[in-house]
């Protein structure tokens, strides 16, 4: 049985919807505060989280971008808000998915069912990087979320804000290969036309700062004809 935690404020629409999933092989709980969704998450240790938007003491989307460092399952906002600027900046804070309240109930099971298959468990578990709240180490480096802060060593690394977000995709995803289209898509919100190279432009300069080899990455690898895969076990040392 797949477990979900539904942050839904209002109680008439959140047990039509557990209701509904429950007899489809899900164990919902409903947590109707914004504020203390996260705890009840953490505590929990949900398959997927279903997220509405306007929420008291704390919104669904502020929820998903601070549950996003220290949760790797499958986040859906589920809301009646119809706007194309809310699904892209849902997207952008992490979410993997956006519906709207008025889909029917069929649909909305067969997408829940179609994130927890391409996020299972086991997959997530090899998944979960060495976090202490928001703030990722491997080795000697570490990358805090929170106060857009990265050291390697003693080092402070200085990053704009989009290399700070591309090193941080990386780093979550650590040890696996992400290619142009799933950065471009996380990041951004935009599928890669073939032609973009802002990525890789990216990447370089995130090399460079981080004392990578330039002629054969160690740290953050190229994968030919794949994408680029960060290293987990390549920061022990400070230089190249």
């Amino acid at each position: 049985m797949n477990k979900i935690v539904f942050v839904e404020d209002d109680t008439e629409v959140g047990n039509l919807i557990a209701a509904w999933l429950g007899k489809h092989d899900f164990e919902v709980t409903i947590e109707p505060r914004g504020d203390l969704a996260q705890e009840v998450i953490t505590t929990l240790k949900p398959d997927l989280v279903l997220l509405d938007i306007l929420l008291p003491g704390k919104d669904g989307m502020t929820i998903c971008r601070d549950l996003r460092p220290v949760y790797n399952g499958p986040i859906v906002l589920l809301t009646s808000l119809d706007s194309d600027m809310n699904h892209i900046l849902a997207l952008e804070m992490g979410a993997n998915d956006y519906i709207l309240k008025t889909t029917p109930p069929a649909v909305l099971l067969a997408r829940l069912r179609l994130h927890l298959r391409q996020n299972p468990p086991a997959a997530r578990a090899a998944q979960a990087p060495a976090a202490t709240g928001s703030v990722l180490h491997f080795g000697q480096l570490s990358i805090d979320l929170i106060n857009r802060e990265v050291m390697l060593a003693a080092e402070t690394i200085v990053l704009s804000t989009s290399d700070f977000e591309l090193l941080w995709e990386l780093a979550t995803h650590a040890g696996h290969i992400m290619d142009r289209e799933a950065l471009l898509k996380n990041l951004r919100g935009v599928s890669y036309d073939g032609l973009d190279r802002s990525i890789d432009v990216a990447i370089s300069r995130l090399r460079k700062k981080l004392y990578d080899n330039a002629l054969e990455p160690f740290r953050i690898k190229t994968v030919r004809n794949k994408g680029y895969l960060f290293a987990p076990n390549a920061w022990e040392n400070a230089g190249s």
